[in-house]
């Protein structure tokens, strides 16, 4: 029974897949945070190319 709680904390079997996690909830909340932060700049920028391909001017 000791043997088998000692393997528990010494297995490292599901680390990699940890760390794997841990990096992709980081890129995952880089992502958000540049989008929240540059949502309106990208949205003007894709608004004036389709004005100029369209022809017309935004309201």
């Amino acid at each position: 029974m000791m043997n088998k709680l000692k393997g528990l904390f010494t297995e490292e079997q599901g680390q990699g897949m940890t760390e794997y996690a841990l990096v992709l909830g980081v890129i995952a909340v880089g992502v958000v945070t540049i989008i929240i932060t540059l949502g309106d700049t990208i949205k003007d920028q894709f608004q004036k190319v389709i004005d100029k391909l369209t022809g017309t001017t935004a309201a």
